[in-house]
């Protein structure tokens, strides 16, 4: 793989991302100013722009290319800033890409409105699709998306969560929002069923994958690279696939040790480090590994049936840089 993926990334996506940022701007027309506050301190504070971006070119992969793909990709970015502004009351986050969280310097309940009304506006820009079955899809995908983090609520904290668990919760939290992106790239551009599904396949396999590299970076990056405190997702009592591998492989004094180190609200920077240790020393960080490539090889294999192109290309690179990213 290459080494400067995000380098050639935005060079050949920066004209669209300058477009999606107007768009998303343009789209975000609150009666109430505090409501365009609260929206745009997550909506504007430097996210990556992905779901867009592989809406557009899925959506120009096969053949459309209208200008409509801009406003239409819109309606992901404000579905997943609609769920951070949620998740982040539910779980009680302190930071978010490098913020305050909205809810600590607004109070929970505008906070959770904005976000209503974040996914309000996504349903409008859906409809201008004039399609059903985009209708549909984004209603399934707020359907999953809240159930998913239920699922994750009645799991907290427990120490037995399964890989089957865990793999479903996040389906259910990121692979179907980035699915989406893509099916409805499909969708719009009127393909036949085997393209479609052929997208919604690459969805999939990258958003499981770009899940798992961003549980990895919990316990390897640092707190100025993710944004937030690394080992948050364990704080809050969030079993990721490194823990649960470990925890399977460990001995008991080993697991001892980890659950112990689970349940402290806080602990120090050499504690962590410890666990890193075990973490790699049990093989929870190379497992994770093998899993998110082998999720990126059947991504960029789905795009086989597609001749190659411009944006196919761009989606292969993203396929890949899911799992090289640092943040």
């Amino acid at each position: 793989m290459k080494k400067n993926i995000k380098k050639e990334i935005l060079a050949l996506a920066g004209p669209d991302l300058l477009l999606v940022e107007q768009a998303l701007e343009a789209n975000l027309t609150p009666n109430l100013d505090l409501v365009r506050q609260v929206a745009g301190h997550l909506l504007f504070a430097g996210g990556k722009r992905l779901r867009p971006l592989l809406m557009i070119h899925a959506a120009r992969m096969c053949g459309f290319q209208t200008g409509q793909e801009i406003e239409f990709s819109t309606i992901f970015e404000y579905l997943h800033a609609a769920t951070l502004l949620h998740d982040d009351v539910v779980d009680g986050s302190d930071t978010r890409r490098g913020k305050p969280c909205a809810h600590t310097l607004w109070d929970a309940a505008t906070v959770v409105l904005t976000g209503d009304f974040l996914l309000a506006t996504a349903l409008v820009i859906a409809a201008k699709t004039k399609s059903p079955r985009v209708i549909e899809v984004i209603a399934q995908i707020t359907a999953d998306m809240s159930q998913g983090e239920i699922l994750q609520m009645e799991k907290k904290g427990n120490p037995d969560l399964s890989e089957e668990e865990y793999n479903e919760i996040i389906e259910c939290k990121t692979a179907v929002l980035i699915q989406g992106a893509c099916r409805t790239g499909a969708i719009v551009a009127g393909v036949d069923e085997n393209q479609e599904t052929a997208l919604k396949n690459y969805g999939w396999h990258l958003g499981m994958a770009f899940q798992m590299a961003d549980d990895l970076l919990d316990y390897t990056a640092t707190a100025d690279q993710l944004g937030k405190n690394p080992g948050a997702d364990m704080r809050e009592g969030k079993l990721t696939l490194p823990l649960i591998y470990s925890l399977e492989k460990a001995d008991a004094l080993e697991r001892e040790w980890i659950l112990a180190a689970m349940a402290r609200p806080q602990f120090d920077q050499e504690e962590f480090e410890s666990l890193k240790t075990r973490l790699i020393r049990l093989g929870g960080i190379e497992y994770i590994n093998k899993r998110a490539l082998a999720h990126v090889q059947s991504a960029r294999a789905a795009l086989d049936i597609f001749p190659q192109s411009p944006s196919k290309y761009l989606l292969e690179l993203i396929a890949d840089y899911s799992i090289l990213r640092k943040v």
